[in-house]
Formats: structure tokens, C-alpha cells, sequence
């Protein structure tokens, strides 16, 4: 018997990461029953940051209940935590869904609309603090599960957030069964957080990184204050 439809809808918006959308979106779409969409004010493609354009499927007019809403980030999320249209969407939505998701900084735009005061969360280790201006507390770990608020690190631990959605919803041998099916056993360098990099390679990063940062910072403190 087929298993019963279970909506899962990602939030897509101009300039995200690519990977925090579609490294779950793989993963997950082998759920039982699974339905995707992906979601933004029109069918118009948008733009990731990487320059892959991605076609939304629904609007936010036509899209169904969802049992799961996530949300991915990226570095220019600040026009998006101003958008009081996907905020509204996000509150709605998030009244009846089973479980209210995000990737790396779409936690920050989660935070603006509401959905994370009171809650633990996980966000980008360069952006985590941030939480705290919406009443959200971080915590640096890959996966945070908060009653029904799941929230991944920075970019690729979506695909172990992913992963372990699958085995709050399914069990172990489904989750494992879809592991090795997708042949995800990676070997990493290693030094993939700040509290395991070499010293001069954060020191890099954060250089990098840095007049990006400052920007996001200043604008997420505007949001909060209310401007």
C-alpha cells in the first residue's frame, strides 16, 4: 500500500545556498510518501549564489498544508527577513506543520518571523550568534532538535539533517537503507569548524569572509531593533 503524501516545502529565495536546499531535498525525497515543493512568490527562477537557477513549483498562494516547511540560508538573507510576505507565509505555515526546519542561516530568517523564541538552534558558526537578538539560543552542533523545531549547522550538515529527520520519522533501517543507496560516507579533511581548523586557516576564513560578515551583521541588528 502506498505510503500516505507528506508535504515538504522549502523556502527558495534570490541568492541562497544552493547546497542547503538541495543536498536535503535529495536525501529527503526518498521518504515514504514524499511530495516536494519549492516555494516563492512566483514560478519565476531564482538565483542561487553559486549562479544556479532554481524553478519554483509552487507559489506562495497555491502551495499546500506542509508537514515539513524549511528553510535554507545563505549569506543575503537581510532582504528576506524584511519580507513580510514570506514571513506571514512562514508563521502560517508553520501553525500546522508537523515540523519547522532550517539549513546554516535560513535559522536567522526563521528567527524573524517568530519561530524560534524559546527554541535551541543551530545556524552557520559565523552567524549563530545573531540568534540570540530574536530570543533564540545557539548551539554549535550539526543537528538541533528542539520539540519539533530541527535546525542544521552551516551548508552540508544539511544532508545530516536530512538524514536525521528521516530517522526520527522513519527508523534507523530506513534512514541507513537510504544512506547507502546515495552512498553518503564521507571522509572529510577534517578542520571542517572552527574548533577544528588550523589556526592560520580560520584566521583565513574569517578574513574572507569578514566585510561580507560585517554587512549581514548590521543589517540582522537593524531587523531586531525593528528597522
Amino acid at each position: 500500500m502506498p505510503a500516505a503524501p507528506y508535504h515538504i516545502g522549502f523556502l527558495l529565495w534570490d541568492g541562497l545556498t544552493q547546497l542547503d536546499m538541495t543536498g536535503p531535498a535529495q536525501v529527503l525525497s526518498r521518504m515514504p510518501g514524499a511530495q516536494l515543493h519549492f516555494v516563492w512568490h512566483s514560478l519565476d527562477p531564482v538565483m542561487s549564489d553559486c549562479g544556479l537557477a532554481l524553478v519554483p513549483t509552487n507559489s506562495f498562494a497555491d502551495c499546500p498544508r506542509l508537514d515539513l516547511l524549511c528553510v535554507p540560508g545563505g549569506v543575503g538573507v537581510a532582504p528576506v527577513m524584511r519580507d513580510a510576505v514570506v514571513l506571514e507565509w512562514l508563521r502560517s505555515q508553520a501553525a500546522t506543520a508537523e515540523l519547522v526546519t532550517s539549513v546554516c542561516t535560513g535559522s536567522l530568517i526563521l528567527a524573524a518571523a517568530g519561530l524560534l523564541h524559546g527554541y535551541r538552534a543551530g545556524c552557520h558558526w559565523a552567524a549563530g550568534e545573531q540568534l540570540a537578538l530574536f530570543g533564540a539560543e545557539f548551539v554549535r552542533d550539526r543537528v538541533v532538535i528542539d520539540r519539533n523545531r530541527i535546525t542544521a549547522g552551516g551548508v552540508t550538515s544539511g544532508i545530516d539533517f536530512a538524514f536525521r529527520i528521516l530517522e526520527e520519522l522513519h527508523g534507523r533501517d530506513v534512514a541507513e537503507a537510504v544512506q547507502l543507496a546515495l552512498e553518503y560516507d564521507p571522509e572529510p579533511l577534517g578542520g571542517g569548524t572552527p574548533a577544528t581548523a588550523r589556526p592560520e586557516i580560520l584566521a583565513m576564513v574569517k578574513a574572507q569572509m569578514a566585510a561580507r560578515l560585517a554587512t549581514r551583521e548590521a543589517d540582522v541588528a537593524a531587523i531586531a531593533d525593528g528597522d
